[in-house]
C-alpha cells in the first residue's frame, strides 16, 4: 500500500514538474521535484526488502550494496530537501527584501547548487552502506544486512549509527524547528485570511515529520547503546526488539507517500496545473481521430460523419 501511493503521487509530481511549461519557477518547485525522485529511487529499493524479508536475499551481492546505498542515498537526500524547503520558506515569508532582490534566474541557479549539494552529501553519508553490506548465510538462508568491522565496543556500528540520527533526523529537525517558529510568529503578526490555512499546513508537515521518524530514531539510539553495552542478552528481547524495528521503519517509509500530499497537492498552483494535463488528456482521448471514411459507394447518399462513428 505504501510502495503503491508513494509511487503514484510521486510520478504525477514529476510528471507535472516535467510536462507543464514554465512549472519550475521559484527553489520550492525545484526542492519538491528533487525530493519526489529521491523519494521514487528509495521506493524502488523495497521490493528488493520486501524479498528479503519475506524468503531471504536470492540477489547477487553487488546487488545488495547497491540496494543498500541506494536505500540511505534517498533517505538523506529526501530528510535534506525537506530542510532546504523550510529554509526556503522562511527566506520568502520573513525576509521577503532579500528574496525579491535577487532575479528568479539567481535563485533557482542557488537551488540547482543546492541540490546538486544534497545528492553529493546523500552519497558521502550512504558510503558506511556500500562498504558494510554483505549477503549473510544462515543455516535458514540468506540475507542482506550490514556487517561492522569488528573492534571495541563496536565503535564502528555506533558512529555510523549516530551519524544517520544527526544528519537524516536531529538536524533536519532542528532547522525545520527554528525556521518553522519564526515564520508562525511573522504569520500571527500578519492580518491574512490565509494565515490560518498556512498554519495548518506547518503543523501538519512538522507533525508529521516527528511521528514518522522519531520512533525509528529512538529505535536507532537504543540499536546503538546495544551495540556499545550489549544492553540486551536474551534472544527472546532481541527477537521483540527486532520486531519493534520493523514496525517503527514501516512507519518511517510512510512519509515517502505523505510528502506529496504535504508539500505539493495542497498548493492551488499545482492543483490547478495537475486539472489542465487530466483535461488534455481527457480531451484527447475522448476525441481521438476515428478511423479515415470509406468512400461513398453508389448505393448511399450520404459519407458516414465523425459523429456517427464509435
Amino acid at each position: 500500500m505504501i510502495f503503491v501511493l508513494g509511487i503514484v503521487g510521486n510520478l504525477l509530481v514529476v510528471f507535472i514538474y516535467t510536462t507543464v511549461k514554465n512549472r519550475l519557477k521559484t527553489m520550492t518547485d525545484m526542492y519538491l521535484l528533487n525530493l519526489a525522485v529521491a523519494d521514487l529511487l528509495f521506493l524502488g529499493t523495497l521490493p528488493f526488502r520486501a524479498t528479503d524479508a519475506q524468503s531471504g536475499w536470492i540477489f547477487p551481492e553487488g546487488l545488495c550494496k547497491v540496494v543498500s546505498a541506494l536505500y540511505k542515498i534517498n533517505f538523506f537526500a529526501s530528510m535534506l530537501l525537506l530542510t532546504c524547503i523550510s529554509v526556503d520558506r522562511y527566506v520568502a515569508i520573513v525576509r521577503v527584501t532579500e528574496a525579491h532582490n535577487q532575479s528568479k534566474r539567481t535563485r533557482l541557479l542557488q537551488a540547482k547548487l543546492a541540490c546538486l549539494t544534497v545528492w553529493l552529501a546523500s552519497c558521502i553519508l550512504a558510503m558506511p552502506e556500500f562498504i558494510f553490506a554483505k549477503v549473510k548465510t544462515e543455516s535458514w538462508g540468506s540475507f542482506c544486512t550490514l556487517v561492522y568491522w569488528y573492534n571495541e565496543q563496536n565503535r564502528t556500528k555506533v558512529l555510523v549509527l549516530a551519524l544517520q540520527i544527526c544528519m537524516g533526523f536531529c538536524i533536519p529537525l532542528l532547522v525545520m524547528a527554528c525556521c518553522y517558529t519564526i515564520i508562525i510568529q511573522r504569520l500571527l503578526q500578519a492580518r491574512n485570511f490565509e494565515k490560518h490555512k498556512a498554519l495548518r499546513v506547518i503543523f501538519a508537515v512538522v507533525a508529521v515529520f516527528v511521528l514518522s521518524q522519531l520512533p525509528y530514531n529512538a529505535h536507532l539510539v537504543v540499536e546503538a547503546g546495544q551495540a556499545s553495552n550489549a544492553t540486551m542478552n536474551e534472544c527472546e528481547t532481541l527477537k521483540k526488539f527486532d520486531m519493534i524495528g520493523q514496525v517503527v521503519k514501516s512507519l518511517a517509509y510512510t512519509h515517502c507517500c505523505l510528502n506529496p500530499f504535504l508539500y505539493v497537492f495542497i498548493g492551488v498552483r499545482f492543483r490547478k496545473d495537475l486539472r489542465k494535463v487530466l483535461h488534455k488528456v481527457t480531451c484527447r482521448l475522448l476525441t481521438a481521430p476515428a478511423a479515415p471514411p470509406k468512400r461513398p459507394s453508389v448505393m448511399s447518399d450520404t459519407d458516414t460523419t465523425p459523429a456517427l462513428s464509435l
